[in-house]
């Protein structure tokens, strides 16, 4: 005879329907939540939803605070916690940069701070691109002097700013370099104020960058992501693109704005 398992998993993929339900729901509430509100927010009628939150209190998904409520239990902070250690900024990057690529055709850059310069930990271009990658994945580059540099240093405090401006004397690469600590403190400003930076040539004659932060679900500036282009090619239409794109990574990684 034959066999048909088709309606067994169907019925398996309910159940796991059915539990993500009731996770959402209890997801809703800061405090817990009675059978009652349960069923009616998931759409589930009460001996199905109390099962099945007795077997995810069993397996500790959910917590029984006293008889008929319930909330959120600690196996998923476990969970998630072990999935924030496996997951890192480049793992969670790559697919944005390789779109964000795609949309402008310019090179993206994936970079993070280490002491006084950043390093460009992984990039997506095109030798359609009309730009000579110079720096490759490895690569650093000054603070002061980098798009995503002025982001790190603008989330420092003034007196780590001025130390900053001590140990690397702010050495230029050319006429366009900021080399004085007091137009650095302005351009830092802007970049507060505006929520991204620019690099007008200051590292190398004839490229333009920009940067927006990327940040993880502490709210810790963690990398920055920038388009690097020729100085005449830059386009202000894809800074929109740039932030948005920074801010799903952001998400990606857990980061929640706060609510204003």
């Amino acid at each position: 005879m034959k066999i048909e398992s088709v309606p067994e998993q169907k019925t398996t993929i309910q159940v796991i329907e059915r539990m993500v339900a009731l996770l959402d729901a209890l997801a809703k509430y800061p405090d817990p939540v009675s059978l009652k509100e349960l069923s009616k927010v998931s759409g589930l009628h009460p001996s199905t939803a109390h099962r099945i939150l007795n077997d995810m209190v069993l397996t500790r998904f959910v917590d029984r605070v006293e008889p008929g409520t319930y909330r959120l239990g600690m196996r998923l902070l476990e969970l998630g916690n072990v999935v924030k250690s496996r997951l890192s900024v480049r793992e969670a990057a790559l697919d944005f940069m390789r779109s964000l690529h795609k949309k402008t055709q310019q090179t993206i850059n994936l970079s993070v701070r280490q002491g006084d310069e950043i390093v460009y930990i992984d990039r997506a271009f095109s030798e359609r691109s009309g730009m000579q990658v110079v720096r490759a994945i490895g690569g650093r580059g000054p603070l002061h002097l980098t798009s995503t540099g002025k982001l790190f240093l603008s989330v420092d405090e003034p007196k780590a700013i001025r130390a900053y401006a001590t140990r690397t004397g702010l050495a230029g690469h050319n006429k366009n370099s900021i080399t004085d600590l007091s137009k650095l403190e302005r351009e830092l400003s802007l970049v507060r104020a505006r929520g991204y930076a620019r690099d007008n040539e200051e590292l190398e004659l004839g490229v333009r960058c920009m940067a927006a932060g990327i940040r993880d679900d502490s709210g810790k500036l963690v990398a920055g992501l920038s388009i690097s282009a020729p100085a005449d090619r830059l386009q202000e239409e894809w800074l929109e693109d740039l932030v948005q794109t920074a801010n799903q990574i952001s998400a990606t990684l857990g980061y929640m704005p706060a609510a204003e």
